[in-house]
């Protein structure tokens, strides 16, 4: 960044951390200590699908490695917007292998030049009363939110909240609230 950027008034880029979701694990603990919230033991990745045999690649490398032994069960779909998901699913109380499972569709994608292509992670809870909770990490912004959906387009605002004050020594939070984007119909919520 030079003076001119700083003039105008542009920002250099924040850099996407991904060992940030090894953080979740302990989100997901204070979300038990402190409400109900539970993990649902679903985790899953968005990304945009790019063209070519590499990428392709990639993607078969990626569910191999997932679906080895001992492996999550793995499924990929894609949305109504044409972004594909590739959805883990882990026991309930297995929250380090979710977040690893999570962490490696991430590290592969990134590591073969596909990191443009991520747009978000996200790790879904319940509790007792049905009440749905996604943790949901925004690869470009290298930060996390909270989504709460009720009935599409409603999403439970107050929670919300409630759950980014819960969490703000456990995970690095948008403070941007405009960028709490919802992520209606995301598998495994």
């Amino acid at each position: 960044m030079g003076l001119l950027d700083t003039l105008l008034g542009r920002s250099k880029p924040v850099q996407p951390n991904l060992d940030q979701l090894f953080g979740l694990p302990s989100a997901a603990l204070t979300l038990e200590v402190n409400g109900t919230f539970r993990p649902t033991g679903y985790g899953a990745v968005c990304y945009r699908k790019a063209e070519g045999v590499a990428f392709n690649q990639v993607e078969s490398d990626v569910e191999e490695l997932l679906e080895g032994i001992d492996g999550p069960k793995v499924q990929v779909s894609k949305d109504k917007y044409g972004y594909t998901w590739v959805l883990c699913q882990r026991a309930q109380d297995d929250m380090t292998s979710l977040v690893n499972d999570v962490h490696a569709v991430n590290s592969a994608l990134q590591d073969n030049g596909f990191g443009p292509y991520l747009l978000c992670t996200l790790v879904s809870f319940q509790d007792d009363r049905g009440r749905k909770l996604a943790l949901i990490y925004l690869y470009k912004q290298g930060t996390f939110y909270p989504f709460a959906p009720l009935a599409e387009p409603q999403r439970d605002n107050t929670l919300e909240l409630q759950i980014k004050s819960q969490l703000g020594n456990d995970l690095r939070l948008e403070k941007d609230l405009t960028r709490w984007f919802p992520v209606w119909g995301a598998p495994g919520l």
